[in-house]
């Protein structure tokens, strides 16, 4: 990715996401936690930018590499994130788009190999897509981690990551992607959901928050807290998230709200919150998947 003076590093990153990753305005910016009149504003304002500077790409140099790579490594997660989740449409997942993210981060990767971080990146990539084939049933409906078939995970990809990120943590400064690959690796290294290490899943959040402290890994901490401390506690703190407008619209906060509460035994809140979250996603295997979770918890309890 060159660098552009005339832009700001989030501007650059959301032109090279259209260019490169193919997404459009709308993914782009729940990429971003925005609204999409609001990237579509600064994306507007960024080719403005650039027809008015006069100024021509170039590649970057010295201390603006540092800058430069880490928007070449959110370029590339975004598009792998986008693949791997799909935020709309009727498909789950875009394999299209995290195979290209993957294949890209490789060849970063062959480039640059003393580069915690990208290392890192690569493990989280490859330690995520392992579980793709278990994510979905033959209808392609999705099934959540807890309920996944562990067998149809790729242990290919499990294997590598786990070495990649085993030889990334000892060198340099740890880096959100390192984090984040540690984090996966402790999940696909698990036999069972049950059997997963929540505690140090825990940790490893706390550290993230400290290096890179967003309203998704907030999230997400919420939820290693929950499966730690208890569902109150995962609540209380999701209480205080829902102050933050870039997660309090986002269909990801109210599907783990709702979890929580049906945990908590509140299946009306619970209902109501898994329906609020599939009003709010435009993905139709997330909308199919959330308000199935709602009809369960219409039907009435099992004779004992």
């Amino acid at each position: 990715m060159c660098c552009h003076p005339a832009l700001s590093l989030s501007s650059q990153i959301a032109l090279t996401l259209r260019a490169v990753g193919g997404l459009t305005t709308a993914e782009i910016a729940r990429g971003f936690l925005v609204p999409e009149a609001t990237m579509t504003r600064r994306i507007s304002r960024a080719k403005q930018r650039i027809r008015n500077s006069g100024f021509p790409f170039a590649i970057p140099r010295g201390p603006e590499r540092t800058e430069r790579l880490a928007a070449v490594l959110h370029v590339l997660y975004l598009t792998f994130t986008e693949g791997y989740a799909s935020t709309s449409g009727p498909s789950l997942q875009r394999v299209e788009l995290s195979t290209e993210a993957i294949r890209l981060t490789r060849l970063v990767h062959r480039l640059l190999p003393e580069e915690p971080e990208v290392t890192g990146l690569l493990a989280l990539m490859v330690l995520t897509d392992a579980r793709r084939e278990a994510r979905t049933g033959p209808d392609g409906a999705l099934i959540p981690m807890a309920e996944q078939d562990r067998s149809r995970w790729n242990t290919d990809y499990i294997d590598e990551g786990i070495a990649l990120i085993s030889a990334a943590l000892p060198h340099g400064p740890t880096g959100p992607y390192q984090l984040q690959a540690a984090i996966a690796a402790l999940h696909d290294e698990a036999s069972s959901f049950e059997t997963t290490d929540w505690p140090q899943i825990l940790a490893l959040y706390e550290l993230l928050l400290q290096v890179s402290a967003n309203p998704v890994v907030a999230l997400n901490h919420a939820v290693a807290v929950a499966m730690v401390q208890g569902h109150e506690a995962g609540l209380q703190l999701l209480s205080g998230l829902a102050q933050e407008e870039r997660i309090a619209e986002d269909h990801r906060f109210h599907a783990v709200r709702a979890h929580l509460l049906e945990m908590a035994g509140q299946p009306d809140a619970a209902r109501a919150g898994y329906l609020d979250a599939a009003a709010r996603t435009s993905s139709l295997p997330q909308q199919r998947y959330l308000h199935a979770r709602a009809a369960r918890l219409d039907a009435p309890p099992p004779c004992s």
